[in-house]
């Protein structure tokens, strides 16, 4: 089970989460403070936070920022802030996740299982999604799912773990048109979902690509069927 840090300031809210957490069998610690919760992840070592974004001190992506400064545990934000562009912001700025309150103890369960399954994986190295002990070429693009890390012509990309992930998954079935709901359920661990969430991290791919949707190199996207790699023509073989 995992060990779970509760960042919220309503203590309804709060009680009813550490209730659901324990009962689950989680070990949890929570706090109602932006900085209770800085102090707490720099001298334990957590799982996953849950961090509600309307706390006392300071706003809750405030605090997802310094939170990444510290650490890169995984972050379920957990807000009453439906806006698209609030919630594509909160995903730029490092959060693995996002829930939108109110929300049921099923679906808080799904995505903590889901944020474990893809943190797991990445530490496991082969073992994550698209991971073999090799190189894949595609074009001038390298990746090394061992090592996790890309290159493209011999320049370093700075990748974040589910950007990573993504990429090195297409980049394992070269020219395949790969669904959204089987990226959903491979790279993200989830059976259902939001595709604004692939639509987000194909666009900072495409930006570390240095290509974009209307002028694309790499990565295709086929409205209504799915998303592939491919070399750019200008490098394709036969």
């Amino acid at each position: 089970m995992a060990r779970v840090l509760v960042v919220e300031d309503d203590q309804f809210v709060r009680s009813a989460l550490i209730r659901h957490l324990s009962e689950a069998s989680h070990t949890v610690r929570s706090v109602g403070t932006a900085l209770e919760a800085l102090r707490e992840v720099a001298h334990v070592g957590f799982d996953v936070v849950i961090l509600d974004l309307g706390l006392p001190d300071l706003d809750g992506s405030e605090a997802l920022k310094m939170l990444r400064g510290v650490t890169q545990v995984p972050v379920i934000v957990a807000t009453a802030r439906d806006d698209e562009a609030e919630i594509v912001r909160l995903l730029n700025d490092g959060a693995d996740d996002y829930l939108v309150k109110p929300f049921s103890v099923e679906h808080l369960s799904a995505r903590m299982a889901a944020v474990l399954r893809r943190a797991r994986g990445a530490a496991a190295g082969p073992g994550a999604p698209g991971g073999e002990d090799r190189v894949i070429r595609v074009g001038g693009l390298a990746v090394d799912p061992l090592r996790r890390q890309a290159e493209l012509d011999g320049r370093r990309l700075d990748l974040t773990r589910r950007e990573f992930d993504l990429l090195a998954f297409l980049a394992g079935r070269p020219g395949v048109v790969v669904p959204r709901r089987e990226l959903l359920a491979e790279v993200w661990q989830q059976s259902y979902g939001d595709d604004q969430t692939i639509d987000v991290h194909l666009s900072w791919l495409r930006r570390k690509l240095g290509e974009t949707a209307a002028s694309p190199r790499y990565l295709h996207t086929l409205r209504g069927v799915g998303v592939k790699l491919e070399p750019p023509q200008e490098t394709a073989r036969p």
